[in-house]
């Protein structure tokens, strides 16, 4: 099943996407500033692969691809929260019981398979790198049990496969009649 999405312009799917990754960013804990470098590699690339999708959707003039990038974001983090809401498992640091799902993990498996999705393997495989690096440092942060990051890619590849549609690169064609005959351009 695939949901395909149009009419909103580029300007206002990066907008969106960009208010919505803003927002994200400010609601991050204070460990997003930890000086561990595994850590904060992995913060960083959770939030530089949505943007790498930005700018490939800006890049090829994609508004229907930066609009199923943002969907697919925003209901991997929003499953995730869901899931740390009902299940109450504490993480390997003890420093709450939000361990599951990783939404860390969610959301760059979300990026990833959208990329992967609109654009093929090209861009997909060192997408997918990306967010395991993601997942590997949230279980060597200590944040996260391994369960809990396989959760949170399962997750965000599965939701990225759901909303997000092949890239076609079409002409634009369009069709005009009248009474002495039609043409298309």
């Amino acid at each position: 099943m695939q949901i395909v999405m149009r009419g909103i312009t580029a300007q206002t799917s990066t907008g969106i996407a960009s208010i919505v990754l803003t927002a994200a960013l400010a609601g991050t804990s204070p460990a997003f500033a930890k000086n561990d470098g595994i850590e904060t590699a992995g913060n960083v690339i959770k939030y530089a692969l949505p943007a790498m999708g930005l700018a490939i959707n800006a890049y090829k003039k994609d508004e229907d691809g930066a609009l199923q990038l943002g969907v697919s974001w925003l209901g991997a983090f929003g499953t995730s929260l869901i899931l740390k809401k009902l299940v109450h498992e504490e993480r390997p640091d003890h420093s709450g019981t939000d361990s599951f799902p990783s939404d860390s993990t969610a959301t760059a498996f979300a990026a990833a398979s959208s990329i992967q999705v609109r654009y093929g393997w090209d861009y997909g495989l060192p997408a997918y790198a990306l967010a395991t690096f993601v997942g590997i440092s949230r279980v060597a942060a200590d944040k996260h049990h391994w369960g809990d990051v396989g959760a949170g890619a399962v997750i965000g590849w599965g939701i990225g496969q759901l909303v997000t549609s092949r890239y076609r690169n079409l002409p634009e064609i369009q069709a005009y009649a009248d009474t002495k005959g039609a043409a298309m351009m």
